[in-house]
């Protein structure tokens, strides 16, 4: 039986370890640092996810048979490097890989190297040069992208000039995002319905997970401001058979051949179906977050054995299925949530186990208190997951978990997957 440390805190690192816990050759399950939902299934550590040498020196006392590094910012550090250096099995790309997430710039010219169709673009490094070109464009909304990693909240669609030039000054100039924007990319903004796709890889194999479908805007209707991710559902009914094969031969494949660097985990594919085609909106170099949420639920495999074999580059021996049906998450957030937002919130409706009957209850931003209470900690609490045997059904047993679970002053969406339902009622 296996022993694993998983690093990361959220909501996608508590879905892989509740996945991982499933598994027939998994023993115990550690994790840095973890979450007051994540403890209850493995035992945390006050590592930070970032803190590669006290990382190192965790897996040197545990000694676990493999180390999952989630989060993005460890991945692009080059943590995976490190941990195999030391000798450790890892899941998780190491950085010369990572940086398809770590840096816009590279991502974009890389698609534009081997024709992987993506939005137009130009990067810039000087504020001047950025603001003349917009209006010279003068092509409203425009998307704004900070080079590197900004906890998800890099990409500006300006509405208007005024809109435009102030993303510009607050990215180069007043470095918002520190050096992640000191280079910025400018593109098109791509009309359409989105989908994420999340792959298993082993640099050699890709196998696309079932898609899904997130919902980013806080508030109902897509209102309001842009978010980590408010819910999600899967399968997406946008994504047919015939654009999955589509977006195989022209973007999936051709990624996985670029520049000679071997990718090792979990590829993710932010897809845009314009009227001329899928097109890339962004990669990333991890399982997504909310979407893990709604996909690893449906998976009918071992996911420790995936993960071994893409350890192993065996990854075309293994048998993945999914579950027939769908799945619908609801993101439960905390009030003022993506602003400043109040935490200490007693959690209600779960059991020991920070679960409820009928759902997955994914914990976020939860801690345990002085009296090993479930308290909220973060902005996005929990994920409420169900499935069912139609999308319809999965809606409404995740919202009859939401009523049952929660805490005081709770923000969440009403409208999770209407969208989705509206796409499936006009094929009818």
């Amino acid at each position: 039986m296996k022993n694993i440390l998983v690093i990361g805190g959220g909501g996608r690192e508590h879905a892989i370890i509740m996945k991982l816990a499933e598994s027939k050759h998994v023993d115990k399950i550690y994790c840095a640092p973890g979450n007051g939902g994540i403890s209850k299934y493995a035992e945390c550590f006050s590592v930070s996810a970032t803190d590669i040498d006290g990382v190192i020196a965790l897996a040197k006392k545990l000694q676990p048979d493999m180390v999952v590094v989630a989060p993005d910012d460890p991945l692009v550090l080059g943590m995976v490097d490190a941990l195999q250096a030391e000798g450790f099995m890892t899941f998780g790309p190491k950085a010369n890989a990572a940086i398809i997430e770590g840096s816009k710039v590279f991502s974009k010219e890389l698609m534009k190297k081997y024709n992987i169709p993506t939005a137009f673009y130009e990067v810039f490094t000087e504020s001047e040069k950025a603001i003349a070109y917009l209006k010279e464009q003068n092509s409203y909304p425009a998307v704004i992208k900070a080079d590197g990693l900004a906890l998800g909240k890099g990409v500006i669609i300006a509405e208007n000039e005024e809109e435009a030039i102030q993303a510009v000054h607050e990215m180069i100039d007043d470095q918002k995002f520190g050096k992640s924007s000191a280079r910025i990319v400018i593109e098109e903004y791509l009309t359409g319905p989105e989908v994420s796709v999340l792959s298993f890889t082993d640099g050699k194999t890709i196998v696309p997970m079932i898609s899904s479908m997130d919902h980013k805007r806080a508030l109902n209707g897509d209102m309001g401001l842009n978010t980590g991710g408010m819910g999600t559902i899967s399968p997406n009914p946008y994504y047919t058979d015939e654009i999955a094969k589509e977006c195989m031969d022209k973007i999936f494949t051709p990624t996985l051949n670029a520049e000679g660097r071997t990718f090792e985990g979990c590829l993710y594919f932010g897809l845009m179906l314009t009227p001329k085609g899928p097109k890339v909106i962004e990669y990333n170099c991890r399982f997504g977050d909310p979407e893990t949420q709604v996909v690893l639920p449906m998976l009918e495999a071992d996911l420790y054995e995936i993960f071994e074999a893409i350890y192993n580059h065996e990854l075309d021996k293994v048998d993945i299925k999914w579950k027939k049906g769908s799945c619908a998450c609801v993101i439960m957030a905390s009030p003022g949530y993506p602003q400043k937002y109040f935490t200490g919130y007693d959690m209600e409706g779960l059991d020991e186990m920070g679960q409820t009957d009928g759902c997955f209850i994914y914990h976020a931003g939860t801690k345990l208190d002085e009296n090993g209470k479930l308290v909220t900690s973060g902005g996005r609490v929990i994920g409420v997951t169900a499935t069912g045997n139609t999308l319809l059904t999965a809606i409404a047993n995740a919202y009859r978990g939401v009523e049952k679970v929660g805490f005081k002053h709770a923000h969440y969406r009403e409208d999770i997957g209407q969208r989705a339902l509206k796409a499936l009622t006009s094929e009818v």
